[in-house]
């Protein structure tokens, strides 16, 4: 009989590494709270109509798809069959999709549900998504995405939330980040002085992979849309601009000068910077031209968080999509959000070994089962334990004491308490420090106060 197995791209987590992951969701979902944010959840397919053609050709791609219930095969024929069209054969044989992202069901549900919801509307969603990618570390086929979104506001001041809450998730979680930041219309703005604004979406999706591929690949990918070689020169000293901050805002509005969309872009990352100074940010801001986040659906501030020491892709992104709600038939309904990428976190914080330690505790206190009589007598006392917030177990049967201490030592329960004939009659608890060794004769009382 062969192993089972589990599909690439997909991961079982053992109860230490879901204690890791509920520290991750709890701290998430703790910052949320903090700005005001809301929790809704949306189911895990959705139909392929509300899915395809919101994250551009390659994101299409990319959805994992669901064949129709039944007999799926009865509406072709034999020649829509053999022509072995994968891309239509799709569209006949599934209506559903898993979602790839939050950002897109949560617009279907604005639309769906605007006349129970007041604007703006602050949500936070932390639910798995999927994509048929391939698999490779850091990146997976079935991840937990942690999104807040603001709808129905066109302030900036949302954005600066949202810059706000990345420092402040990440600076809990004791990672040093860099969060990059940009803005759409000055890519916009790019193309046009080049003379290439329609092939905006060939020179963001290309420029986004200079981290991966390196400059002189993403030329060669621009050239391969057919863009100029004199329009890919003037592209080169943009792309690769440096300074501080306030030198490539300036350099911008003067590159730009004769491009509204582009100036209007650099004022927009002037005022999320300016408004950021007087906050007490801890983390690194930095303009990076460079970010273009391939999803088409971005209209104003892009936003991306990534570590600094660990070589991993983005922990964290979102930005401004002005146009989401329309493509729904609701339009004129501004949206902003970011989304954090939970298991690329998990793996940095496991790198770095950042977990507290009270953060992957679970038993801490373990009660020796001796027998029928002693069970008796510690079975209300594990209760008041648990009452009193002491996270308790008894081994569920009267094994050798070797067997339950090893137990103990492979679940690093840091506590045993023993009660035998000696404790009952004196109403105490051994309590034996795991680690040490030290034992300690205390009443129920002392017990609690010292474990807690």
């Amino acid at each position: 009989m062969s192993q089972p197995s589990i599909p690439k791209g997909t991961r079982d987590f053992s109860p230490e590494e879901m204690a890791k992951r509920n520290y991750i969701f709890d701290t998430i979902r703790e910052v949320f709270k903090l700005y005001g944010f809301r929790q809704i959840e949306t189911p895990a397919m959705e139909n392929l109509s509300t899915l395809m053609g919101k994250y551009g050709e390659e994101g299409d791609k990319l959805l994992f798809k669901i064949l129709n219930s039944g007999d799926y095969l009865k509406d072709l024929n034999n020649e829509e069959l053999l022509e072995r069209n994968s891309p239509r054969l799709a569209t006949r044989i599934s209506e559903k999709g898993l979602r790839y992202d939050l950002t897109v069901p949560f617009a279907r549900y604005v639309v769906m549900h605007r006349n129970e919801i007041s604007f703006p509307f602050r949500r936070y969603q932390i639910q798995p998504v999927w994509r048929a990618d391939r698999p490779q570390k850091g990146r997976y086929r079935e991840f937990f995405q942690c999104d807040v979104d603001i709808v129905g506001s066109d302030s900036l001041l949302n954005e600066v939330e949202l810059v706000q809450i990345a420092d402040e998730i990440f600076t809990r979680f004791g990672v040093r980040v860099s969060i990059k930041l940009n803005n759409r219309k000055i890519l916009s703005g790019i193309a046009e002085i080049i003379g290439e604004s329609d092939k905006i979406t060939d020179i963001t999706v290309a420029i986004d992979k200079l981290d991966k591929i390196g400059l002189d690949k993403v030329n060669e990918e621009l050239a391969s849309k057919g863009i100029p070689q004199k329009a890919i020169d003037q592209l080169q000293p943009i792309i690769l601009l440096q300074g501080t901050n306030e030198e490539k805002i300036n350099t911008l509005k003067t590159v730009l000068k004769d491009s509204e969309t582009g100036v209007k872009g650099a004022e927009e990352l002037e005022f999320i910077l300016n408004k950021l100074k007087v906050t007490g940010m801890r983390s690194d801001l930095e303009i990076d031209l460079t970010l273009a986040r391939g999803l088409n659906y971005y209209t104003g501030a892009i936003i991306e968080v990534k570590a600094l020491d660990v070589q991993i892709g983005s922990i964290s992104g979102g930005g401004r999509y002005d146009n989401l709600t329309g493509i729904f038939g609701m339009a004129g309904v501004s949206g902003v959000g970011i989304s954090f990428g939970a298991d690329r976190i998990f793996d940095v914080l496991n790198q770095l070994d950042l977990y507290p330690k009270d953060s992957i505790q679970n038993t801490q206190v373990l009660f020796v089962n001796f027998g029928e009589k002693e069970e008796a007598h510690i079975l209300p006392l594990a209760a008041k334990m648990r009452q009193a917030g002491v996270s308790t177990e008894i081994f569920p049967e009267a094994a050798k004491m070797k067997k339950q201490m090893s137990y103990a030592d492979s679940n690093k329960i840091p506590y045993v308490a023993i009660v035998g004939e000696n404790e009952i009659n004196e109403n105490k608890i051994t309590l034996k420090d795991m680690v040490s060794g030290e034992q300690k004769s205390l009443n129920l009382d002392e017990c609690i106060s010292f474990v807690k």
